[in-house]
């Protein structure tokens, strides 16, 4: 199963950042990504904006997914389902 915590933070000048995930996180090996925001994080983006972002299609050409689409969409399925 995967959990995800979704974090905002503004990066000071030295470069590190402390990130504390809820307690109910389970420990153990985690992937770690930092996406530069430009601009206004707050901003909305365009449908062009969002086809040339780096996230769409990223699983286009993933020779262990043969559907990408159907991929994406179960992500966002599981994902939308509460935890019990």
């Amino acid at each position: 199963m995967t959990r995800t915590v979704s974090v905002s933070a503004d990066i000071p000048t030295s470069r590190e950042v402390r990130i504390v995930v809820p307690d109910d996180f389970p420990s153990g090996p985690a992937e770690i990504t930092v996406v530069h925001a430009s601009g206004d994080v707050n901003s909305t983006s365009t449908l062009g904006e969002l086809a040339a972002s780096e996230f769409f299609g990223m699983w286009r050409d993933r020779e262990d997914i043969p559907d990408s689409t159907a991929f994406a969409r179960e992500l966002r399925e599981s994902g939308w389902k509460r935890q019990v």
